[in-house]
């Protein structure tokens, strides 16, 4: 979907990486070294979203921070189509139409810090159903062509475990 609206690989992933997340801020190696980049190719990319209002940017040391403008006037409308782009979108609304009692839903670890692994780790806090929690699994699975693995506890057992979870990288999304 983004492949048809943004021509460069190299944005999608900026995109994908800082707008999955946007409390995220990332310095230029870093995110040369994970998107196997020369940096100097990825700098033009990230100056040109800045110059444009969609990304920050902080000094931090010897490094230059970036990470999405929560402020400027697009970015609801971009997080949104970088979520529907990978599905997860699709996945929430499937969760919590179908499932019962949802207190909270939470995209871990590698989609959290806007990575497409090709996994998606979901957290589904409260009284759900089981049986249809897998069949949904399955569904979605086929629909957006990654794996999706699923903890699902009760609003006691997240209260106990709560640091567990949350100290993993997350964000919440409902």
């Amino acid at each position: 979907m983004l492949q048809e609206l943004f021509t460069s690989k190299t944005r999608i992933k900026v995109l994908l990486k800082l707008f999955l997340n946007p409390d995220v801020a990332c310095y230029l190696r870093q995110l040369a070294s994970e998107f196997n980049l020369s940096p100097n190719a990825l700098k033009g990319e990230l100056d040109h979203l800045y110059e444009a209002g969609y990304l920050e940017r902080e000094q931090g040391g010897r490094s230059i921070y970036f990470r999405a403008n929560k402020n400027h006037p697009c970015f609801p409308e971009i997080s949104s189509m970088v979520r529907k782009s990978i599905g997860i979108d699709r996945l929430v609304d499937e969760v919590m139409n179908s499932l019962g009692k949802v207190d909270a839903v939470f995209i871990l670890d590698d989609y959290a810090r806007g990575i497409d692994s090709g996994l998606i780790d979901v957290l589904i806090v409260g009284d759900i159903d089981r049986g249809r929690l897998d069949e949904l699994r399955r569904i979605v699975e086929g629909k957006l062509e990654r794996k999706v693995r699923v903890f699902d506890v009760t609003p006691e057992e997240f209260n106990d475990s709560r640091e567990v979870f949350l100290g993993r990288p997350h964000w919440q999304v409902v």
